[in-house]
């Protein structure tokens, strides 16, 4: 993990008294310590990826306090390790990016909600929904429904996202229920401060061990005959107490306001973005004060009837805000006040959207229709006034354009080891046909946009080797599945490598080798190289991952028989693989390994070390690619098959000639990847490569100058 949190882990030591400064996921990391959490683990991954990353980071500081850290290969073994709560007086919290994350804990996490915990357990999930997220449009509060877990969506407020950290313990202590933090991105990223407290070592920690084990409890195992008296305590003993807890300790916050007959129920998280929006009706202030009574839930699992009905009871109206779908918590509260006979009118998804994310806009449409209703006047029409002028705006610029602008899909970073992969594959095809791919999770997924355009299906982290099982006998040619090294260890090799070869498919295994989980912000993995192998190479080979040859013996281990190691930007040579492995008589599982480190790991290795040659005044030599105006033919077939994004067009010098010709532009690192696509594809050789030297040696200055004077003899006067 080339990225540094130095600075981050110099707040985690702040004391009683000290006021800590900074963005929510550091200040829920703070939480935890202050928490007195006695072992952390989770699986990288944004909006929480800084809990985990900055407390490996930590671990000289956490080894103080006696607190174990652990980067766990998937969420299901971080949702494993929760396992030492069942019986031990331990505080622990795990931490991934939901719902993916969650799904693939799940069979975990049924199995620790069963039997329940002693020691309190805190899962950290961001909860990665809306228009804006990177994964599937569910939610996580059906896992907390299925599996009778607590549910806590704290207010985006600093003092009030660590207090419901601490309160998060001591609930999952006092209804022996697992229970889940979930932090929208928003509430990852905002910042603001508040009063530290001091660090809380542990009781029992790796500095105070424990003599011996737990006595044997048949009990506490998630195991026939005791889960079905388990799901009996879920009903008559957790949840009770869970309820008892929220409402003594005031976990949910009633905001009281001057339309005492009106009411809004919002989800913790929505809170400051319900604010704005009211702020548009002028019914809000921009200290947050809000004209209509708010029942703020920082926990939204399981509700509390009493506080739900003590808050309905009298009101002509109210707005539950509820997002994603189904309207759960809606439901929830209908049927507490069907069965009280309370009759007060509930609004929720007829007036706002089914699903998608709340922003402030979406909330103040449907805000506008409430208000309409029970509050008529010029507050609402100005509102009104305000969605229209947003509305305009969004056309008049739309009616600038005379023509819509082109897609801009995402794409691989430039250099990036795996776009010639693809540049290869594009060409193999155009040999032998067109395969079926199953693509994956990670960053190879950009192949599924142009200029690429590659992948059938994406059914999960390391699952496309599985993927493709079904389809793998009904195709007359043999399927492409397609992995990264973080997918591989995730989950391909047991649901993917270890079941092909059981069941003696017929298929190929491409992996990326790039040594990190580049997707989730190059974190480090078993196949990293290790650190004196990365600096012994910085000025030499674009790639050190062959150091590191965990994957290939991994695999050899466990009987591949057909093997290939091919480094990514030899594109030719990726291409005469592909190939081979798609017309091998090799009956059975073939894997190319595509060997090319990160380019950002590279970058971030290579630029400090340059900038120290340059400042000790050592000669530096840097690689950079151009394309000859005069050759080139316009047909563009270069971009077609590489992407790259400082590959590109510019009007064409010759006045005799129409096409734009192909340029590169600053950003290129030199990768060579334009002219190893030129070589293989037999495209037109437009593309040169050239050294800009720094700090050149005296020869080379005198021999640059005798050519200078040289070409100018030659040049017409």
């Amino acid at each position: 993990m080339e990225v540094s949190f130095s600075k981050e882990i110099e707040s985690l030591r702040l004391k009683r008294g000290d006021t800590f400064h900074g963005e929510g996921i550091l200040a829920i990391t703070k939480a935890l310590l202050q928490s007195g959490v006695a072992y952390i683990g989770g699986y990288q991954g944004a909006p929480v990826s800084h809990l985990l990353d900055v407390m490996v980071q930590a671990r000289p500081y956490l080894d103080e306090l006696g607190v174990h850290v652990e980067a766990c290969a998937n969420e299901a073994s971080a949702a494993a390790m929760l396992g030492a709560s069942i019986h031990y007086p331990l505080r622990g919290a795990v931490t991934w990016k939901s719902i993916v994350g969650t799904n693939v804990a799940s069979d975990a996490l049924s199995n620790l909600s069963s039997p329940g915990v002693k020691g309190g357990a805190l899962i950290v999930v961001g909860e990665d929904y809306g228009e804006g997220a990177s994964v599937i449009q569910e939610r996580t509060h059906a896992f907390a429904l299925k599996s009778t877990m607590c549910l806590l969506d704290p207010r985006p407020h600093l003092p009030q996202m660590v207090r419901m950290v601490e309160h998060g313990f001591r609930l999952s202590e006092a209804s022996n229920m697992p229970a889940i933090l979930e932090l929208r991105i928003r509430a990852c990223h905002v910042r603001g401060s508040f009063e530290a407290g001091d660090n809380l070592p542990p009781p029992v920690s790796t500095r105070q061990l424990m003599a011996d084990p737990a006595p044997f409890d048949y009990m506490r195992l998630a195991h026939p005959p005791v889960t079905f008296r388990h799901e009996k305590l879920k009903a008559e003993e957790r949840i009770p107490a869970a309820r008892r807890y929220i409402a003594e300790n005031g976990l949910n916050e009633l905001m009281p306001g001057r339309h005492a007959d009106l009411g809004i129920i919002v989800q913790g998280g929505l809170h400051n973005a319900l604010v704005r929006a009211l702020q548009q009706l002028g019914l809000a202030d921009t200290f947050g004060q809000c004209d209509i009574p708010l029942l703020v839930l920082n926990v939204t699992y399981p509700l509390v009837p009493e506080q739900i009905a003590d808050f309905c009871i009298g009101k002509r109206g109210v707005l539950v805000v509820e997002e994603g779908q189904p309207e759960y918590i809606e439901q929830e509260i209908a049927t507490h006040l069907r069965r009280r006979d309370i009759q007060t009118r509930l609004h929720g998804k007829d007036l706002l959207p089914m699903g998608g994310e709340y922003g402030v806009e979406a909330l103040a449409q449907g805000l506008v229709q409430f208000a309409a209703s029970y509050l008529p006047g010029p507050a609402t029409e100005q509102a009104r006034r305000w969605l229209a002028a947003n509305r305009e705006r969004r056309e008049a610029a739309a009616a600038l354009l005379a023509r819509p602008l082109p897609a801009r899909p995402p794409s691989f970073c430039v250099g990036c080891p795996e776009r010639p992969v693809f540049s290869a594959l594009k060409l193999a095809q155009q040999q032998m046909g067109p395969v079926h791919v199953a693509a994956d999770i990670g960053c190879h997924a950009f192949g599924t946009f142009e200029p690429f355009s590659m992948g059938h299906s994406i059914l999960g982290y390391g699952m496309s080797l599985a993927s493709r099982a079904g389809v793998s006998p009904m195709m007359q040619r043999r399927t492409l599945a397609i992995m990264g090294d973080g997918g591989f260890w995730h989950n391909g090799l047991l649901t993917g490598v270890q079941s092909a070869l059981f069941n003696g498919d017929d298929a190929v295994l491409l992996i990326f080798k790039n040594g990190y989980t580049s997707a989730t912000g190059t974190q480090e993995i078993i196949s990293t190289p290790e650190e004196d192998a990365k600096f012994a190479s910085s000025d030499k080979s674009r790639s050190i991952v062959h150091t590191n040859q965990t994957i290939e013996s991994t695999l050899q281990g466990l009987g591949v028989k057909w093997m290939r190691t091919v480094h990514t930007y030899e594109v030719d040579a990726m291409r005469r693989t592909l190939v081979e492995a798609f017309t091998s008589d090799f009956d059975g599982l073939k894997v190319i390994v595509a060997e090319g480190e990160c380019q950002l790991e590279r970058q971030r290795r290579i630029k400090p070390w340059i900038a120290s040659l340059l400042k000790k005044g050592q000669r530096v030599v840097r690689v950079k690619y151009g394309v000859d105006e005069d050759v080139c033919n316009g047909d563009h077939a270069c971009i077609r098959l590489s992407g790259c994004p400082t590959l590109t067009l510019k009007d064409n010098p010759d006045p005799l000639k129409v096409d734009p010709v192909a340029t590169v532009v600053d950003g290129c690192v030199g990768c060579g990847l334009c002219g190893a696509n030129a070589h293989a594809a037999t495209l037109c050789p437009s593309f040169y490569r050239a050294e800009v030297v720094q700090n050149p040696r005296w020869h080379e200055r005198l021999l640059h100058a005798v050519r200078g004077a040289f070409v100018r003899v030659l040049q017409p006067a």
